[in-house]
Order: C-alpha cells, then sequence, then structure tokens
C-alpha cells in the first residue's frame, strides 16, 4: 500500500478580502468574518510534512478516564487530541450545539436559501443555489469537511453545519472533526487529513517545530474562485435569494464591535494562480502573516 499524501483540494485555508473580483460577495463575506468559526477558517500554521506524516502513522484511539482521545508520537512525543482541545485550539464557541438537524428541518431550510433541486436524497448540490449561497456552501465543505473531493455535493451532516451557521444556532464542529479523524483512522489513512489543524494541534502541545525543514504550504483559493461561483450550473433558474436577515444583523455586530476587524494584518493575500505545492513555497506569506 502507498503510502499517505496531502489532498491539496482538502481543508483549504479561506481567505475574506475583498478584491474587485469578489463584487457581489460582500454580505456573505462579512457574515463568514463575524461567524463562530471564522478562526477554523483561517488558521494557516507552517505545516511541516514530517509532523503530518508521524501523527497519522503512530495515531492510535484511546479511552482514558472514559475520555476518548487520539494519541500518537512526534519527534517521539505524545500528542493528544481530544474533543475538548479541538475546540480551544480551533477557538470554536460551539459548546451545547447540536450534532445533526431533522431531516425535515434540512429540507425546509435549504428551500429558504433557494435550493433548486427538491428531492428526497440526503445529498445536495451547491450548483442548484444562487451565487452568494454557493460562496458559503463551498467555503464551509472545501475548508471544513472531512472529504477530499467532489466539492459540488454535500451530506446532510454538512447541511446541519451550513444551516447552524446561517440560523445562528450552535453546531458541534469540534466533534464532527474528532468523529471524522477517528473514523478516518478506523478506515485506514488514504490521504494526510486536516493538515493546518493538526498543525495547530502538535504546535499548541509541543512549540516550536521549525527544527522540521520540509513544508506543505496549504491552498487557499484564487481571484477565480469567485467566477467560479458565478457560474450558473445546468438547470439552474439564476433567481437570485438573499443571505437571512439574521445573517446582515450578525455580520453588522461584529464589524461594528471591532473597528480593526476588515484591515486584519493576519489575512491571507489573494494569489492569482491556483495553489500547488510546488508554486507556492516561493510565495509563502511572511511569518508576521502566519496564525
Amino acid at each position: 500500500m502507498s503510502s499517505p499524501k496531502f489532498a491539496e483540494t482538502h481543508n483549504v485555508v479561506a481567505f475574506f478580502e475583498n478584491p474587485v473580483e469578489s463584487d457581489g460577495f460582500a454580505e456573505i463575506i462579512d457574515f463568514l468574518k463575524a461567524s463562530l468559526v471564522h478562526y477554523a477558517l483561517t488558521v494557516n500554521p507552517i505545516i511541516y510534512t514530517s509532523c503530518i506524516k508521524q501523527f497519522w502513522a503512530t495515531a492510535k484511539v484511546q479511552i482514558v478516564n472514559g475520555v476518548h482521545q487520539l494519541q500518537a508520537l512526534v519527534d517521539k512525543k505524545r500528542v493528544i487530541v481530544t474533543e475538548s482541545s479541538i475546540r480551544r485550539d480551533l477557538q470554536l464557541d460551539d459548546a451545547e450545539g447540536t450534532d445533526y438537524l431533522p431531516t425535515a428541518t434540512i429540507f425546509e431550510e435549504l428551500t429558504r436559501m433557494g435550493y433548486e433541486k427538491p428531492s428526497q436524497k440526503l445529498t445536495f448540490y451547491k450548483a442548484f443555489f444562487s451565487p452568494q449561497w454557493k460562496y458559503f456552501i463551498h467555503t464551509i465543505t472545501q475548508c471544513l469537511s472531512a472529504k477530499s473531493t467532489a466539492w459540488n455535493e454535500f451530506i446532510s451532516l454538512m447541511a446541519s453545519l451550513i444551516i447552524c451557521l446561517a440560523t445562528n444556532q450552535k453546531f458541534n464542529l469540534y466533534k464532527y472533526i474528532f468523529d471524522a479523524m477517528v473514523k478516518h483512522l478506523d478506515g485506514g489513512v488514504k490521504f494526510l487529513m486536516y493538515p493546518h489543524f493538526l498543525q495547530a494541534f502538535i504546535n499548541q502541545q509541543l512549540g516550536n517545530m521549525s527544527t522540521h525543514k520540509k513544508i506543505f504550504v496549504n491552498p487557499f483559493h484564487t481571484k477565480k474562485f469567485f467566477a467560479n461561483m458565478k457560474r450558473a450550473g445546468k438547470d439552474f433558474s439564476r433567481r437570485i435569494t438573499p443571505l437571512f436577515d439574521t445573517m446582515m444583523v450578525q455580520a453588522s455586530k461584529k464589524v461594528g464591535e471591532d473597528s480593526d476587524y476588515l484591515t486584519d494584518s493576519t489575512q491571507i493575500p489573494i494569489i492569482d494562480q491556483p495553489s500547488t505545492s510546488s508554486k507556492l513555497k516561493k510565495k509563502q506569506p511572511s511569518k508576521k502573516a502566519q496564525r
């Protein structure tokens, strides 16, 4: 069996700048800046390939005092990941949230978002939403989903997260991430899941890892991303469905509370070309721009 590799379209780092190409997306960008998952979407430590490979090569599920843990060795030192450590390290204020919405609620809320492909199936397609909703869905799935391909599709569990964010409900994202990592391990590690999340966990527990030299530069969205979101899918009516009123209130409140919010120096600059490991090594953000 070949050794697991990085999936360059998985766990992408989001950026929330406002270039000319983002015209028409300001409302959803402001909402995501104000959301409970903003840090998880944008955290971007330097990823040392050997750290991530060591973690997945040695990871095991253990139960300690009734708490499930993922334990691994990095440089012969123990790294422990739990639901609570994920909440802490990704700054997720989602305690006592929901794990999963009822099926009827999922269909009802997706219809309110303008979804145009009614079906009883629990697989949904972002192409049947108007541009701002499509941007929202794609950003959440590509940045936070456990899968590594087929970004046009999302399942009911991811729909629950998307709906909870849009309706200002708490969703247990920390549990989703932990369960996904356990399932990934149980099924045999086929790709190196959640690299920039894992590096953040490792740094928190082991400190400076700069003795490692080989770097994987996590990909992030490019200017072309906006053009793709504006492109109407086959059989889509092009009808525009506005964001929920509660989403607009959330974004306005957060931005109003922090006058420096839109000029956060930690935001990643937008690049013109799709990112790959080889190209981005030459364009890696400065240390000042790292989380």
